[in-house]
């Protein structure tokens, strides 16, 4: 299942992309593409896919993901920066922007097709 995990992930990492720059989020504010992503994303992305698959929602693997950032030292600001660890989705689920809550929904629906 480690790969099938992986090339899911992948593929949830590549749409999240392409979606929010199609949504108009500044490209360096945008992760790089998988290969060239840091561990660290990869990972992320990684464990948000074992969670949707273990039945996880959109909203709650937003909060899973918000827990994991806070525990690595992100903090909420207004735009993100990669380098100082900040990020305007440090909120609660319920506080997302609309935009940002598909994500989480793309995300989840992603997985649940390539299961």
């Amino acid at each position: 299942m480690g790969d099938s995990v992986d090339l899911i992930a992948r593929v949830c990492h590549e749409a999240n992309r392409a979606y929010a720059l199609a949504a108009g989020e500044s490209p360096s504010a945008v992760h790089p593409s998988w290969f060239e992503a840091p561990e660290e994303i990869r990972a992320s992305a990684r464990t948000g896919v074992q969670h949707a698959l273990d039945g996880a929602t959109p909203e709650q693997l937003h909060e899973s993901w918000l827990k994991s950032k806070t525990e690595t030292g992100w903090i909420y600001g207004p735009v993100r920066d990669n380098a100082l660890r900040v990020h305007p989705c440090l909120v609660p689920y319920a506080e997302l922007p609309a935009v940002q809550q598909r994500k989480d929904a793309l995300f989840s629906a992603i997985v649940q097709a390539l299961r």
